[in-house]
């Protein structure tokens, strides 16, 4: 049996407040190290947070990877 994706569910869910807040984290952490490093250096990478904290944008806590092994660090999901 095919698993079916309830997309009302998932919008809902994606717009919480927290989730909302770790987001704009996220693209301040990416800002900051466009400021930092160029955006060429960024070009097809990701900033990462060392320690999974995304209210934690100090430089120790961020650096650049790859997309792949920012994606080989997340967990699983469950379906």
């Amino acid at each position: 049996m095919a698993y079916k994706r309830d997309y009302k569910k998932e919008y809902k869910a994606s717009r919480t407040p927290e989730r909302r807040k770790a987001n704009i984290m996220r693209k301040r952490a990416r800002r900051l190290m466009i400021n930092k490093k160029g955006k060429k250096a960024l070009a097809g990478k990701e900033v990462d947070h060392k320690d999974h904290n995304t209210n934690d944008n100090s430089a120790k806590n961020l650096r650049i990877i790859s997309k792949k092994a920012n994606r080989k660090k997340q967990p699983k999901r469950n379906k």
